[in-house]
C-alpha cells in the first residue's frame, strides 16, 4: 500500500513562493485482525458481577481510525476450577456483557471467543492488590515546582513479587494516564507515585487547578500483563508518528487455536482494583 503526503514549503521575501514535494511512504499492508479488550476489573467494595468485553478489528494506519466493532461472536469466560461458564451477551455494537460474573482472588479463568469460524482462547489469574493508604496533593515532586500534583501511597506486601498498573484521569479530559510499576527494589516498603499535568498550548492541556476531580485506580496485575502493558505504554508515548522507528508488533495472550497465524491483538486480564477520587483544594 502506498500513501502520499504533501509538504507545502513557503518562502517570504516580499513575494510568496511555494513548491510541492511528494514523499512516497511505503507502509506494510496487513489483513484485519481481531482486537480483544477484555479487562475484567474487580473494584474493591463491589461484587464485580458486571463485566464488559469489547471486540473490534484492526484497521490500516492511514485509513479512517474509527473503530470497526465486531458483532456476532460467541464469548464466554470459564472458571478453570469448577468449569462454571459466564456467557457474555452480544450488544450488537462490539461490546459483550454479563451481570453474573463471580471473581475470586487467585482463581484462573479462560476466555473463549468464537468468531468467523475460528476459536480464540486466553487464560489469566485474578490478581489481588493492596489498598491505597493515602492520597494528597503537593507541588515539589514534579518538573514544574509551581504546578499541582496528586500523590498516592500504599504499602507493598513483603516477600511477594508484586506488579502494579496505576491510572489517573481528570474528569473532563479525553485520555487517561498509565504508569506500570513492580516491587523489584521496593519489596515490603511504602510506595509512592505522583501525577502532574503540564501546560501544553498546542494540545490545549492545562495544569491541575483547585476544584479539579481526578479518578485514581491502582491495579494488581500479573507479571505477563506487566510486560505487555509496559511495552504498550512505551510505544504509545513515543514521538515521531509514521516517520519514527517502526514499533515492534505487540501480541497479547489471546491465541487463535484454529489458525495460529491469524493471531489476535489485545489482552485478557483479571485484576483487583482500588479506586480513589481526589478533589484538588
Amino acid at each position: 500500500m502506498k500513501n502520499y503526503i504533501y509538504i507545502l514549503v513557503f518562502s517570504l521575501n516580499f513575494i510568496f513562493y511555494s513548491c510541492t514535494d511528494v514523499i512516497d511512504v511505503d507502509v506494510p499492508d496487513a489483513p484485519p485482525r481481531l482486537v480483544v479488550e477484555a479487562s475484567m476489573d474487580w473494584i474493591k467494595g463491589t461484587d464485580g458481577n458486571e463485566q464488559t468485553i469489547k471486540l473490534s478489528t484492526s484497521t490500516p494506519y492511514f485509513e479512517n481510525l474509527q473503530e470497526s466493532p465486531v458483532s456476532g461472536a460467541l464469548v464466554k469466560v470459564v472458571n478453570d476450577s469448577d468449569l462454571t461458564e459466564f456467557i457474555f451477551t452480544d450488544q450488537n455494537n462490539g461490546t459483550y456483557t454479563t451481570s453474573n460474573f463471580v471473581p475470586t482472588i487467585g482463581q484462573s479463568y479462560t476466555l473463549e471467543i468464537q468468531y468467523d469460524n475460528e476459536i480464540y482462547r486466553a487464560t489469566e489469574t485474578m490478581t489481588a492488590v493492596t489498598d491505597i493508604t493515602e492520597v494528597f496533593q503537593s507541588r515539589e515532586n514534579g518538573f514544574d515546582k509551581n504546578a499541582l500534583e496528586v500523590n498516592i501511597e500504599w504499602n507493598d506486601p513483603a516477600d511477594i513479587e508484586n506488579f502494579y498498573l496505576t491510572k489517573f484521569k481528570r474528569r473532563g479530559d479525553l485520555l487517561q494516564t498509565l504508569f506500570d510499576l513492580k516491587d523489584e527494589f521496593t519489596d515490603g516498603n511504602r510506595m509512592t507515585i505522583f501525577y502532574e499535568k503540564l501546560k501544553d498550548d498546542d494540545s490545549g492541556e492545562t495544569e491541575f487547578q483547585p476544584g479539579d476531580v481526578v479518578d485514581i485506580y491502582l491495579h494488581g496485575i500479573s507479571e505477563q500483563y506487566y510486560n505487555y502493558i509496559k511495552l504498550l505504554i512505551q510505544q504509545s508515548g513515543g514521538p515521531g508518528g509514521p516517520f519514527s522507528t517502526t514499533p515492534a508488533e505487540i501480541k497479547g495472550n489471546c491465541i487463535n487455536i484454529s489458525n495460529p497465524d491469524n493471531y489476535a491483538f489485545g489482552y485478557f486480564r483479571l485484576t483487583e482494583v482500588d479506586k480513589k477520587v481526589y478533589i484538588f483544594e
